[in-house]
């Protein structure tokens, strides 16, 4: 009976500490909602129309990217806010085989993350992804790289998000 009692504790235990680690209602963890949404993306140095949506998994946690383009292309990423280091992490990958791995929080009104990585001549760069809602509820994605530890950018892609 002994043994039983103190597994029942444990057990209370670990689902209280389970459950309040799993509240992602916080202000933090809303902080990167305004991207939620399906969205036709455009850039203003082509004509090509992107699809981009944006979900809730995980009971709330986590932000689901799944984007593709007409020529086939697509990538996916996951987003989630960690209570541990206080900061936004999202994990990129696609079909050409690129691996994004960012860190950041909101700036403003705006979402900036970074992380290292390589380009394609294996050069370190600082990878710098900001996303910044618009009064007219679009949301600007800026993504830049920097191969002078961030003394100078060039910018890779810069997206227009517009509701469907």
């Amino acid at each position: 009976m002994r043994i039983f009692s103190r597994n029942l504790l444990y057990l209370a235990i670990l689902l209280l500490s389970i459950d309040s680690y799993a509240n992602c209602s916080s202000k933090q963890h809303r902080a990167f909602d305004f991207w939620l949404g399906n969205w036709q993306v455009t850039t203003s140095t082509d004509e090509i129309i992107r699809k981009n949506k944006i979900s809730l998994i995980n009971n709330g946690c986590t932000l689901l990217e799944e984007y593709s383009t007409p020529s086939g292309y697509i990538g996916k990423s996951l987003n989630i806010y960690d209570a541990s280091t206080k900061r936004w992490h999202q994990t990129w990958t696609d079909s050409l085989g690129l691996l994004l791995k960012l860190e950041g929080n909101l700036v403003g009104k705006s979402m900036v993350m970074q992380g290292k990585g390589k380009d394609q001549n294996n050069n370190k760069i600082i990878n710098k992804i900001t996303w910044t809602p618009n009064s007219d509820g679009t949301v600007r994605q800026l993504w830049q790289t920097s191969a002078d530890k961030g003394k100078t950018w060039v910018t890779v892609f810069d997206g227009l998000y517009t509701k469907i």
